[in-house]
């Protein structure tokens, strides 16, 4: 097996993030760094060691929907010394996110131990949708809306159109439906900033057909097998 889907199945992270963490000579193979990129290794035989724990597959799988507040970073420990959302669970597999939110921001996160489904979920080739809420300060205008449903553009940068849906005034603000694929790095939030709007809210309420559902601030619980199925089938 290779070494970057040995370390993802064991949900250390991506297989992108884990070549990464390979290339940068953090992972121990029989006593040794490995850093090459594509290194095989013998699932069963070999010993595997990151950040000074051994590394193992996972005996069976977990999968998790959270509702994360705001406040909270996503990774397993943040280096200003914030709370993260794993404070926020309690379960003895490591798990990582499927994806991210920003510190700011709050919704649907799903964690999980199973490297090969992140993959799926998280893959821009399995065109698996996010949905926001956004609430932004004051009225906004319908050319405003047709420049983020055409992609606005970012330093130069033409960004992935989205779908853009009013929902409602609120007040001094209008809220909104943003559904985006690809999920790039505050894709959300830099649309916004590109067309000189402030975000008062930014919340996650779908990911594919799973929805953020009845899930209070904070609070968590397994996806069931019909939600499973609506990602891993589409």
């Amino acid at each position: 097996m290779r070494l970057n889907k040995f370390l993802s199945g064991a949900g250390i992270a991506s297989r992108r993030k884990c070549d990464e963490i390979i290339a940068d000579g953090q992972v121990y193979v029989n006593g040794k760094v490995v850093t090459e990129l594509g290194t095989v290794i013998n699932e069963k035989k070999d010993k595997v060691v990151y950040q000074g724990v051994e590394v193992k597959l996972p005996t069976s799988f977990v999968y998790i929907k959270l509702n994360k507040p705001k406040g909270y970073a996503c990774t397993a420990s943040d280096e200003k010394g914030r709370k993260t959302i794993y404070d926020l669970i309690k379960c003895e597999e490591r798990l990582f996110s499927v994806g991210r939110l920003d510190y700011d921001t709050e919704g649907l996160i799903i964690l999980t131990n199973d490297g090969d489904f992140a993959n799926k979920v998280m893959h821009p080739k399995y065109d698996i949708e996010k949905e926001y809420q956004v609430t932004v300060e004051g009225e906004i205008l319908e050319s405003e809306l047709a420049v983020m449903r055409k992609g606005v553009v970012v330093d130069g940068e033409k960004m992935p159109p989205a779908r853009v849906k009013f929902l409602e005034k609120t007040n001094g603000g209008t809220k909104l439906s943003v559904v985006i694929h690809e999920g790039q790095n505050r894709q959300v939030r830099r649309m916004f900033e590109a067309i000189g709007r402030s975000i008062k809210l930014l919340k996650r309420v779908r990911i594919g057909g799973v929805k953020l559902g009845g899930l209070s601030r904070g609070e968590y619980r397994d996806l069931t097998e019909a939600e499973l199925n609506l990602l891993v089938r589409g």
